[in-house]
C-alpha cells in the first residue's frame, strides 16, 4: 500500500500538489464562512452534582455564572466616604450608561442600589464595591467583542484615588494572536536550519506540517458548529499538528537524502523514504491517535472535543506526510540541497553517527550504571507528581497587572477570600413556598454556625421549573477558592449539613464545579490507562514480534510521564520558575491537563520508540547480532530522533506564552515528557536495559507465532525496486527461532 500510494504521488506529483493547494483554499474559505462558535465551560456537566444544580439554576431564570462577571470598584483609603463619594459614584453612573447603552442583553446593576448581596454589595470600610454585570452568551466570539467594548468604555473612568476593574474570566488579558505559534515554528526553523544547512531541506518539514495543519485546524472549526469545544481546543490542534508534523516530515526527508547520497535516481529515492521511514510514520501516527482515542473513555465535554482536537492534527498532518510531501519531493529532487547555509560542510554519515556509537558502547559496556542512572533521575522528576491536586486555576493565578487579578485581590481585601469563590445552593421547594423558604432559612442557619463559613445569604426565590419554585443560598467561605479548606467546607456540607434538611439542596459554583470535575476525572482515569496501555501493547507485540519490548516501552513511558508531572506540580503547585512563564500564584493543576496529557505524551513516546526500536530490530533480523544491532540503531537513529525531539520541545514549550493557564501546564509538561524521553530514555535507558536482556529483547512465544504480523509497518533497510517490491528479505539470515 505505501509503495502503491508513494507511486502515485511520484507519478502524479502535479495533481497531487495542485489538489492540496486546492483543498488550502477551500478550507480558508470554509473557516471565514462557516466556523463554528467555542463554548468554553467545564462547569455544566451534569454528571456532577455543581453541573445538576447549576442547570437547575439556569432554568429557573437565574441567567448562567459563565455569563456573568463583576465590576469592581476600589478606591484609596484617603478617598472621603470610598466608594460612596459623590465623584466616584458619578463616575461610576457614567460608566454603567456607556456599558448598557452598547447591547440591550448587556447589563450592569446599580452599585448603589441595594438587593441581593451576592450580586451587589458594598465593603464594611467602604472602599471596595462591586455590581453584576451580565454579557451575551452566544459564543465566545460574542463574548470576547462585548468585553472588549466594555474595556473601552471604562478606559475613560477617571475618578481621583478610585479605579475600575473586572472580575471573570472573560476579563483576562490577551497575548496577542498567533505569538506562541510564530515563536514555535521560528525555533522550529532554526533547528532544520541548523539539522540540515539548507534553507529547501529545512523548509520543506515546515511546509508540510503547516498543509496538514491548516486542514486539521479547519475540520476543528467547523465542528465546533455541532460540538460545544472550547476555545484552546484549536490551539491544541494547532500546536500538537505542528510538533508532530515537523517530526513525521523530518523523518521522510532525513531517509530520502540518505538514499539521494546512495546515488539512486529522484524518483526512487522518495519510494525508498516513503517505504522505510514512511512506514514508520504511518504507524506512528495511528498509535498516538489511538492513544488520545482513549480520551473518549472521559465523556463529557473533555472527551470528544480532545480527541477532535488531538486526532484532527495529528492524521492530517500526518495524510500530508504521506502524500504532500513525497510530491514535493518528486519535485524538487536533487534541488533539495539548495539555499545551503554558509556553515554547512557536506554530509557525512559516518561522522554523523560516530558520537552516536562512542555513547552506545560505553552504555552497552556499563549497562547497570546507566539503567540506575536514569532511572534516579526519573524517580528525583516524579517525585512532585505525588502531590498532584486537580481542579481549576482562576484569577489569582494571573499575573499581578491582569484586570482580573486586581480585582480578585480587592475583593479579598474588601470582603474576604472567600468573596472570589461563593458556594451557591440550589433547591426545588414543595407546594408551599413560604414553608420551603423558611426552612432553607433555617438550614442557612446551621450553615452559618459551620467552621469555615464567613456568610450566608437569606433564602432568594428565582423561579420555577415545571410550576415548582426554586431558590438558593449564597455561602461565603473564609478561604479562597483554591483553598484546601474550601474544599473541606464542601464536603462537610454535603455529607454532614444539608442531609439534616428534608429539602433536596445541590451545591453549585466556581470552586465546586471544579472540585466536582477533578473528581469525576479521576475516577476515569484508570479505565483510560487501562484502555491505551493494552492497545499499545498489542500494537507494539504485532509491529515487532516481541512480548518484551511492549512492557519495557509501556514502563519507560509511563516513567517519562511521571517525570512530566513532576515538574508540572514544582511549577504550578510549588511555583518553581512559576513568574518565569507568566503564572501569578501557585495553585492546582488544570483537570483536564493530566488524562490530555497522559494521552498525547504516551503516543508521542512510542513514536520514538518505533523510530528506534524498529532500526535495532532491522540490524538483529539481518545480523542476529544482539549487542551490535543496539550499537547499529543508536547510531542510524540518534541524529534524526535529536534533531526531531528538539524541535517538538521547543514546539511545545512555547505552549507557556498562552494567556490559559492549563495550556500553560499542557505545553510545560509534553516538552518536558518529549525531552526526557529522546534523552534519558532513548539514549541511555533502551540500550542499557537491552544490552541486558539481550536475544530475551525479541522473545515470542511459539503459540503466537500465528498471529498476524505488523512486522511490514516499519522496514527501514529494504532496497525497492524499480516495480515498488523488495529485492531482499531480511529476515532470510535468522533463525525462525527468532524470527518468530
Amino acid at each position: 500500500m505505501f509503495l502503491r500510494l508513494a507511486e502515485f504521488c511520484v507519478r502524479r506529483r502535479r495533481l497531487v500538489l495542485l489538489t492540496w493547494l486546492l483543498a488550502l483554499i477551500v478550507a480558508g474559505l470554509l473557516a471565514g464562512a462557516f466556523a463554528g462558535p467555542s463554548v468554553t465551560n467545564f462547569a455544566d456537566d451534569q454528571r456532577t452534582e455543581s453541573g445538576r444544580a447549576l442547570a437547575l439554576f439556569n432554568a429557573a431564570g437565574g441567567g448562567s455564572v459563565a455569563d456573568n462577571a463583576r465590576v469592581v470598584v476600589a478606591t484609596d483609603p484617603s478617598v472621603p466616604d470610598g466608594v460612596r463619594n459623590p465623584a466616584v459614584r458619578a463616575q461610576v453612573a457614567a460608566l454603567r450608561d456607556r456599558i448598557t447603552a452598547l447591547d440591550p442583553a448587556t447589563g450592569m446593576l446599580d452599585l448603589y442600589t441595594p438587593g441581593n448581596p451576592s450580586d451587589v454589595a458594598i465593603s464594611p470600610d467602604g472602599t471596595v464595591g462591586y455590581t453584576t454585570l451580565t454579557l451575551p452568551s452566544e459564543s465566545d466570539t460574542v463574548r470576547n467583542e462585548r468585553v472588549s467594548q466594555i474595556k473601552d468604555a471604562a478606559a475613560s473612568f477617571s475618578a481621583p484615588g478610585a479605579r475600575v476593574d473586572f472580575a471573570g474570566d472573560w476579563f483576562a488579558d490577551q497575548a496577542p494572536p498567533g505569538i506562541g505559534e510564530a515563536i514555535g515554528l521560528t525555533l522550529a526553523l532554526i533547528i532544520l536550519l541548523v539539522a540540515f544547512g539548507s534553507l529547501v531541506a529545512a523548509g520543506l518539514p515546515l511546509l508540510t506540517a503547516l498543509a496538514g495543519v491548516g486542514i486539521g485546524a479547519v475540520t476543528v472549526m467547523l465542528l465546533q458548529n455541532v460540538i460545544d469545544t472550547p476555545g484552546f481546543a484549536v490551539s491544541l490542534t494547532v500546536m500538537l499538528g505542528i510538533g508532530v508534523g515537523i517530526d513525521y516530515a523530518l523523518l521522510i526527508l532525513t531517509r530520502f537524502r540518505t538514499a539521494l547520497a546512495d546515488s539512486l535516481p529522484v524518483d526512487q529515492a522518495v519510494l525508498r523514504a516513503m517505504d522505510t521511514a514512511g512506514r514508520s510514520v504511518a504507524f506512528a501516527g495511528v498509535t498516538v491517535s489511538i492513544a488520545i482515542a482513549g480520551l473518549m473513555i472521559q465523556g463529557g465535554a473533555t472527551g470528544p472535543t480532545m480527541t477532535i482536537a488531538g486526532c484532527a492534527g495529528v492524521l492530517a498532518v500526518l495524510l500530508a506526510a504521506l502524500t504532500l510531501l513525497p510530491a514535493l519531493l518528486a519535485t524538487i529532487g536533487t534541488r533539495v540541497d539548495r539555499l545551503r547555509m554558509p556553515w554547512r560542510r557536506a554530509d557525512t554519515p559516518a561522522a554523523d553517527g560516530r558520537w552516536a556509537r562512542r555513547w552506545s558502547g560505553w552504555v552497552q559496556r556499563h549497562p547497570w550504571a546507566g539503567v540506575v542512572v536514569a532511572l534516579a533521575v526519573l524517580l528525583i522528576l516524579a517525585i512532585p507528581a505525588f502531590d498532584l491536586r486537580l481542579g481549576f486555576g482562576d484569577a489569582g493565578n494571573r499575573p499581578t497587572t491582569d484586570t482580573t487579578r486586581i480585582a480578585y485581590d480587592e475583593l479579598a481585601r474588601g470582603f474576604g477570600p472567600g468573596s472570589n469563590g461563593p458556594l451557591i445552593l440550589v433547591t426545588e421547594l414543595p407546594g408551599d413556598q413560604a414553608s420551603g423558604l423558611a426552612e432553607l432559612g433555617a438550614l442557612g442557619g446551621q450553615i452559618a454556625a459551620t467552621p469555615g463559613v464567613a456568610s450566608v445569604s437569606p433564602p432568594i426565590p428565582i423561579g420555577q421549573v415545571d410550576g415548582r419554585p426554586v431558590a438558593m443560598l449564597s455561602v461565603t467561605p473564609t478561604t479562597g477558592p483554591q483553598d484546601t479548606g474550601t474544599t473541606t467546607l464542601v464536603h462537610e456540607l454535603r455529607d454532614t449539613v444539608i442531609p439534616r434538611s428534608t429539602l433536596p439542596v445541590q451545591v453549585t459554583g466556581a470552586a465546586v464545579g471544579g472540585e466536582d470535575y477533578a473528581e469525576l476525572t479521576l475516577d476515569r482515569l484508570p479505565l483510560m490507562v487501562a484502555v491505551v496501555l493494552i492497545f499499545s501493547f498489542l500494537l507494539l507485540a504485532l509491529a515487532f514480534r516481541s512480548v518484551v519490548i511492549p512492557v519495557k516501552a509501556i514502563a519507560m513511558n509511563l516513567l517519562s510521564l511521571g517525570a512530566a508531572f513532576g515538574v508540572i506540580v514544582a511549577v504550578f503547585q510549588w511555583g518553581w520558575g512559576m513568574s518565569l512563564i507568566g503564572v501569578g500564584k501557585v495553585g492546582p493543576t488544570e483537570a483536564w491537563v493530566p488524562v490530555v496529557l497522559f494521552a498525547v505524551a504516551f503516543g508521542l513516546s512510542m513514536d520514538y520508540e518505533i523510530f528506534l526500536v524498529s532500526r535495532i530490530r532491522e540490524r538483529f533480523l539481518t545480523t542476529g547480532d544482539a549487542t551490535g544491532s543496539v550499537t547499529e540503531g543508536l547510531a542510524a537513529t540518534a541524529r534524526v530522533i535529536t534533531a526531531a525531539a528538539a524541535i517538538m520541545v521547543c514546539v511545545f514549550a512555547s505552549f507557556v506564552f498562552f494567556d490559559d493557564r492549563g495550556l500553560k501546564a499542557m505545553g510545560l509538561g509534553l516538552a518536558t515528557a518529549v525531552f526526557v524521553d529522546a534523552t534519558v530514555v532513548r539514549m541511555l535507558l533502551v540500550p542499557a536495559t537491552m544490552e541486558i536482556l539481550g536475544r530475551a529483547n525479541w522473545y515470542w512465544p511459539s503459540w503466537l507465532r500465528r498471529l498476524p504480523s505488523l512486522d511490514a509497518v516499519h522496514r527501514d533497510s529494504i532496497e525497492p525496486t524499480p516495480t515498488g517490491r523488495t529485492a531482499t528479505d531480511p529476515t532470510s539470515t535468522v533463525p525462525e527461532a527468532v524470527r518468530g
